[in-house]
């Protein structure tokens, strides 16, 4: 099905063309070129068909999921900052990844140091493929199936009954109160909602959830749907019910308790690798690792957020970052950004204008280790 990527010779080895000034293989939906893609409006038609044991039939389909420019932009700065550079070999190799996964309507399982940029990557297929909103499903050490799905508050239900009972006149039965109002869906349960376009959901640091709960995914994530046994109970006398989604300000009518998708989500599972996953799991999810990013993407990067900036001005910085990182095994790209914000609201030079030694201070400060902790600080 793939194809070699189409070289450019005007570009140095190990670089591929990609975006709109080189030729692309066929196959790529998503190029990996960090704008909204001209081709994106037509999509639907360009995403071909999944294989027949990744079909689903729920349906009918929710409108266009809302975008979210400002935090696309908070997450991956302006959108021209990338465009049209060429691709390393590894960057190819993410970008057939993601293709892959587009292709077989399977989630990602992305791993990699810390702060290398695992949960943006979701962010650039939706920017580029214009898929709306990022959903985000934060893991910690207390996350359950459930609550990805869908949360419920049977609680403040059976509270406001009572409180509508005793204040109802004796000759007037209570208000009713639909259960919609007390239930709503999760990042998953969203996302698993019926699309014509798949949604995108970051499932964030997998492996700092409980051990079951990869094993409770499986089923989710091999059948594309769930039951919400609340409104199962209801199902005879309650058909279609009307609850919120994730998506700030709106709904989704759930049918007979069970959500069924029609297009498959694009899932990125990220992970720090700091346990293994069942390999049940596993041969559920497509695996790419990402490396700590080269001198030229850091540059691309800090362009992107800072877009008063000229490449060659922070060159230095870099440098030293770089060196930094390989020193403490690593660093992320959020605290190389805190550094360039530092030196362009003027703290460096205000700091070495009293204090030749007060920067290295402050760059020790903002470039600790990441796996240092507060007995351990150096």
């Amino acid at each position: 099905m793939a194809s070699s990527p189409t070289s450019d010779p005007g570009k140095s080895p190990g670089h591929h063309a990609s975006g709109g000034n080189g030729a692309v293989p066929s196959w790529w939906i998503y190029r990996g070129t960090g704008r909204p893609a001209t081709y994106a409006t037509n999509l639907a038609e360009r995403l071909p068909g999944p294989p027949p044991w990744r079909r689903f039939d729920g349906g009918p389909d929710q409108p266009d999921p809302p975008t979210d420019d400002e935090e696309t932009a908070r997450v991956l700065g302006v959108t021209t900052a990338l465009a049209g550079q060429p691709l390393t070999d590894h960057e190819t190799a993410v970008v057939e990844a993601v293709n892959t996964a587009l292709l077989l309507r399977r989630p990602l399982l992305v791993t990699g140091a810390p702060g290398v940029g695992k949960s943006s990557l979701a962010y650039h297929v939706s920017r580029e493929l214009g898929l709306g909103r990022v959903l985000r499903w934060p893991i910690t050490s207390r996350s359950t199936l459930r609550s990805g799905l869908y949360e419920y508050d049977p609680i403040a239900r059976i509270h406001d009954i009572s409180a509508d009972a005793a204040a109802a006149p004796d000759d007037q039965p209570p208000p009713e109160r639909p259960i919609g109002d007390y239930l709503s869906l999760g990042p998953l349960g969203t996302a698993l909602l019926p699309h014509r376009l798949p949604r995108v959901l970051v499932i964030d640091e997998f492996d700092k959830g409980d051990i079951d709960l990869a094993n409770d995914l499986l089923d989710v994530l091999e059948y594309g749907r769930y039951r919400i046994p609340e409104l199962v109970r209801l199902r005879s006398s309650q058909e279609y019910i009307t609850v919120p989604t994730d998506d700030p300000g709106r709904t989704a009518t759930v049918h007979e308790g069970e959500v069924r998708c029609h297009e498959f989500p694009f899932i990125v599972i990220t992970s720090n690798g700091e346990r293994p996953l069942p390999p049940a799991f596993l041969r559920r999810c497509l695996p790419v690792h990402l490396e700590r990013p080269s001198e030229g993407r850091l540059a691309d990067i800090v362009c992107a957020h800072f877009i008063d900036r000229e490449r060659a001005q922070d060159r230095q910085l870099i440098q030293d970052f770089l060196r930094r990182s390989q020193e403490v095994n690593g660093l992320s790209i959020d605290q190389l950004l805190n550094s360039v914000h530092l030196v362009s609201s003027d703290v460096r030079a205000h700091a070495t204008s009293l204090d030749p030694n007060a920067w290295n201070r402050i760059l020790n400060l903002v470039w600790r280790r990441l796996t240092e902790t507060e007995a351990g600080l150096e």
